[in-house]
């Protein structure tokens, strides 16, 4: 028997139903981002990644139109009101700094070969994996789930006047779509759903 429970991705809605979204009518395709930035949501998590300077992004994607999209390429910027540019980092550098609170998750500039060390629990590295977002295509009339987790470490305030942008999202034919722009504010400004 677990002790505690075990992770359960958020069911995704339609990506308009959030209130940080970009729908682009005309492709017929619309990405959400939904921060887990409360304790009360934080709570599906068994790791408490605030506590890492982590902060999960629930990003949904939506494809309403009849050909499939691609997001093998996409990339994306939390934008801050204080001019920091942060990407979502790798499941890699989320173990290595789990496991080692005082490593960094800047980049390093000679790649050099490294595992996880054994400091995460094998239920941490499944919940990690599982929560993911790992999609490379939204398919026709479907919607794509997962988190993304941004290292904001030394950012006291990240996300009032964010914005999410989003590049590299292409159509069936490999033309890029428009990029996506999402507003933080509109997420913070929402009114709080007691559900």
């Amino acid at each position: 028997m677990l002790a505690s429970k075990n992770f359960v991705k958020p069911v995704a809605k339609t990506a308009i139903n959030y209130p940080a979204h970009d729908f682009h009518r005309d492709e017929k395709a619309a990405i959400a981002a939904d921060p887990y930035d409360t304790p009360e949501k934080a709570k599906i998590f068994s790791t408490d990644f605030a506590a890492h300077d982590f902060l999960p992004i629930f990003f949904i994607i939506t494809n309403d139109g009849d050909q499939p999209i691609s997001i093998a390429k996409m990339a994306i910027t939390l934008l801050t009101a204080h001019h920091s540019k942060l990407t979502p980092i790798t499941i890699d550098d989320l173990y290595r700094r789990l496991s080692n609170p005082q490593a960094t998750t800047r980049p390093n500039p000679i790649p050099l070969p490294h595992k996880a060390k054994s400091g995460i629990s094998k239920k941490e590295m499944d919940e990690i994996e599982s929560s993911q977002f790992a999609a490379r295509a939204v398919e026709p009339h479907t919607t794509q789930s997962g988190f993304l987790f941004f290292d904001v470490g030394g950012i006291s305030s990240p996300l009032p006047g964010a914005t999410i942008d989003i590049t590299g999202v292409t159509d069936a034919k490999g033309i890029e779509l428009l990029y996506f722009e999402i507003s933080v504010d509109n997420y913070l400004n929402a009114p709080q759903n007691p559900n």
